[in-house]
């Protein structure tokens, strides 16, 4: 007797377990929307309200990105009831348009800065939300800002308020920036892992830490040059904002010292002293001195007041009804990587076919390409480019918006566009190629394994355990060189530049913003509406929407997040908190991110290594 079942017993098993399965999702999407409906009637009074005369509280939480990474839709909701969350991401567009808004809601009559728990920002993005406060102000509104701690990120953004407050056992840490970083030339000697790089560009220093034990001088020069330039903008801004030297925001250890101890020790009045904060008040003083400002709330002991979560969900901009000539912003985020990438990342295949969504889209008159992206794989930039190309050959005007970073790989897919713009502070450049392979032959020898056989060609024979041949070296070598001169030569091209000057400024090096624009690399000083008003100008346009082509949902993905939402805010908190796994999957999360960028089809990147300050 047969061990199998018959055809026609297979079919209808087959048949069964597929009826069954979707019997079983059925049930579960109308029981969790039957409970949606539920927990919503019973709760449409709990709806955020904003009473007249409230403060609107930044309580900023975790990283300002200019796009957000992609996540699960039920993970998005289990989580969106923690509002602010240290390991989660603000989308900068949010915050500015929830800033614009407050400045004409007549309802908000003051924004406080609760930002002790802004975590690592762009200086560049953290200039796009101080202007935002700058047009608040303009309302006659004031801004305080209340901290425990103010580190640079936090200040910077706090020197934009009328008013600083500081806790009474705070500190304000200004130490200005530095570029270090770990050497694994003897370890990997010790090893016996021979690391073969190969690149062009005296400044490249992508590939140092496996070649040598310290930071040579040119990366040591051009760093020292970039860090100052970047420092030197933080500092005017914000002795402007508080007016102050700028020499008073930077002591030396001496100078440090002589201060403390004039403030018998204490950090806090130390801060006052120096001009930094305006106040010192505890938690409780702070209350107080809000509910004079702008009253108590109806309910509890608090100030009249609405956070800056909930207060975005009350603004929120709708699609508009009728959709005219449209200017559509495209989103190139992060590490260049080949095929297709979620939202959050820059795919070869990915953002190209975003590119190719906003060519064949008769509403879409220009685009704006906002670029925020230290470089990655070569084939990955060249495929994204070439949509650009395709772009202004459908008589549609590209405009770059350089975000923190465009650089590399960053900026070869901009170096096309009709017209770029850069912040003060981006980190731009770095025009250099390398590829690097590790072989481990000799590793492996010293342990006793060896690597033989035979093979038709000599390149058929390499192998990381057998290692590499001069004569593959020098084909490699080649390749980079000849990827050297192209992206040289592209940026000649567009830039209309002989090739000499860009060989001068190029050789890897990393410039801001705007020492590119004194170089030519770039065309004004601007951000991301400057660049939007450009798109327009190109396009010819008179009135236009503007509208973010981005990667959308699946239908079933929208209807779970959809339907999860209108519950998601009464889940307890247990249900949708789990710090120790949250940061043991982000550290493994940041570690395959990494690891991944490297992933070009030639092993062949234009990437910056050093725009991450």
């Amino acid at each position: 007797m047969s061990a199998k079942p018959s055809v026609f017993k297979r079919i209808l098993i087959g048949l069964w377990k597929g009826l069954n399965g979707t019997r079983k999702l059925l049930l579960n999407l109308f029981f969790f929307g039957f409970l949606a409906l539920i927990v919503v009637a019973m709760n449409s009074d709990e709806l955020p309200t904003v009473e007249d005369g409230s403060a609107l509280v930044l309580n900023l939480s975790g990283t300002v990105v200019e796009q957000l990474r992609q996540v699960d839709p039920i993970e998005a909701v289990m989580k969106s009831n923690q509002g602010a969350d240290v390991d989660g991401e603000i989308l900068l567009a949010d915050l500015l348009r929830t800033i614009d808004n407050a400045a004409s809601d007549n309802r908000i009559a003051a924004i406080v800065l609760d930002i002790g728990e802004l975590r690592g920002t762009g200086i560049s993005k953290l200039q796009s939300i101080g202007e935002a406060l700058e047009r608040f102000k303009a309302s006659d509104k004031p801004i305080i800002a209340m901290g425990n701690w103010y580190g640079q990120n936090q200040y910077f953004l706090a020197s934009f308020a009328d008013t600083i407050y500081l806790n009474p056992q705070g500190g304000v840490e200004i130490d200005g920036l530095s570029r270090y970083r770990q050497y694994y030339k003897s370890a990997l000697d010790k090893l016996k892992i021979k690391a073969h790089v190969f690149r062009v560009g005296t400044f490249k220093s992508a590939v140092e830490p496996f070649v040598r034990d310290d930071m040579s001088a040119a990366a040591k020069e051009a760093n020292s040059a970039l860090l100052n330039d970047i420092w030197t903008s933080y500092e005017q801004t914000v002795a402007r904002n508080r007016g102050l030297e700028q020499s008073d925001l930077v002591l030396t250890s001496e100078q440090y010292l002589v201060e403390l101890d004039k403030a018998k020790g204490r950090s806090a009045e130390m801060a006052v002293n120096m001009g930094w904060v305006d106040k010192l008040a505890s938690a409780e003083a702070f209350r107080l001195a809000m509910i004079d400002n702008v009253g108590k709330a109806k309910e509890g002991h608090q100030y009249k007041q609405i956070n800056y979560y909930d207060y975005r969900t009350l603004v929120q901009e709708l699609p508009p009804l009728m959709i005219q000539d449209t200017v559509g912003i495209i989103v190139a985020k992060g590490n260049i990587l080949n095929g297709s990438q979620p939202a959050g990342q820059i795919g070869g295949e990915s953002t190209s076919a975003l590119l190719r969504k906003a060519r064949f889209d008769d509403k879409v008159k220009a685009v704006v390409l906002r670029v925020d992206s230290p470089g990655g794989s070569a084939f990955a930039s060249e495929q994204i480019r070439q949509e650009v190309l395709a772009l202004k050959s459908a008589g549609k005007p590209v405009v770059v918006s350089m975000g923190s970073y465009a650089a590399s790989g960053g900026y070869w897919i901009s170096a096309s566009a009709d017209y770029i713009f850069a912040t003060p502070t981006t980190l731009t450049g770095s025009i250099g190629i390398f590829g690097m392979v590790a072989t481990f032959e000799d590793s492996l020898a010293s342990l006793g394994v060896y690597t033989d056989g035979v093979s038709t060609s000599d390149r058929a024979s390499f192998s990381l355990a057998k290692g590499i041949s001069p004569e593959l070296k020098q084909i490699i070598q080649r390749q980079i060189e000849r990827g050297y001169h192209d992206f040289i030569s592209l940026v000649a091209t567009e830039r209309d530049m002989e090739l000499a000057e860009v060989d001068s400024i190029a050789q890897g090096r990393v410039w801001s913003g705007k020492k590119a624009l004194d170089l030519g690399l770039v065309d004004a000083l601007g951000d991301l509406d400057q660049a939007v008003t450009k798109a327009s100008e190109l396009a010819k346009l008179d009135k236009f929407d503007t509208r973010v082509i981005e990667q959308e949902l699946t239908p079933q993905e929208l209807f779970i997040q959809e339907m999860f939402a209108s519950v998601a805010a009464y889940l307890p908190e247990s249900a949708s908190n789990s710090q120790l796994a949250d940061k043991i999957i982000g550290q493994w999360s940041k570690f395959a991110q990494e690891f991944s960028a490297f992933d070009d089809p030639n092993g062949v990147y234009l990437y910056c290594d050093t725009c991450n300050f």
